[in-house]
């Protein structure tokens, strides 16, 4: 009990601008765990996709593969289906490429959706820390002028003491908002990768079953 009430008086002595500090960290972390349940959820969607869709490439079953992603619904899907629908449609590599990317242009941005607001929370929240520790000092100061010159030391180390609570709270909340961002940063690129990385596979196989292709109608 005895830390639940410091930690009440810390908030209550910090002033009016620890309210505002509060409500950027609860914005924050409301956005933060939004973005970790979704891609959590399209990673393991991903995934399942990739492993349904790889063996098939593998065999070239081209046909069974397009049909697959065609159902599923996983951004992997998504892409790969884009990437399938031109094979045997067109003969350069460079044709299906660009189609793929242009999805990854499309399903890239989704994937970053409001990650970058965990790291303007933060910013936010240590500029409000700031702002409201300059507040008070000069609060603190303005009162030192009118005191009494034997309580004035006194006085002046009190109120700095309170002042700088907005910037430790500022602080405490912007420091893990700016950790859950790199660590969400570094998920959606691991995604991204997986994708592209896919895409590349795909590539490859549309490429080596239209080589094939050619050379078997040169044969004949």
């Amino acid at each position: 009990m005895d830390f639940v009430y410091s930690i009440v008086e810390f908030f209550a002595s910090g002033g009016a601008f620890m309210y505002p500090i509060l409500l950027v960290f609860a914005v924050g972390a409301a956005i933060a765990v939004e973005r970790f349940i979704t891609l959590s959820r399209v990673t393991g969607k991903n995934e399942t996709s990739w492993r349904g869709i790889q063996p098939l490439l593998s065999e070239g079953d081209f046909d069974s593969a397009r049909e697959v992603s065609e159902k599923d619904e996983s951004p992997m899907a998504r892409l790969l289906s884009m990437g399938l629908s031109l094979q045997g449609a067109v003969r350069r590599r460079e044709d299906v490429e660009i189609v793929m990317e242009e999805g990854m242009m499309e399903i890239v941005p989704q994937l970053e959706k409001r990650t970058p607001y965990i790291a303007l929370a933060s910013s936010i929240a240590t500029l409000l820390g700031l702002l409201g520790t300059i507040m008070g000092l000069i609060q603190a100061f303005t009162a030192v002028a009118n005191a009494n010159p034997a309580e004035k030391a006194d006085l002046l180390s009190a109120s700095i003491s309170v002042a700088m609570n907005t910037t430790a709270f500022g602080l405490m909340v912007a420091i893990p908002l700016l950790v859950v961002h790199a660590v969400l940063a570094s998920k959606t690129n691991e995604i991204v990768d997986g994708m592209e990385m896919a895409s590349v596979k795909v590539l490859t196989a549309i490429s080596t079953r239209a080589r094939r292709q050619a050379a078997m109608q040169q044969a004949a």
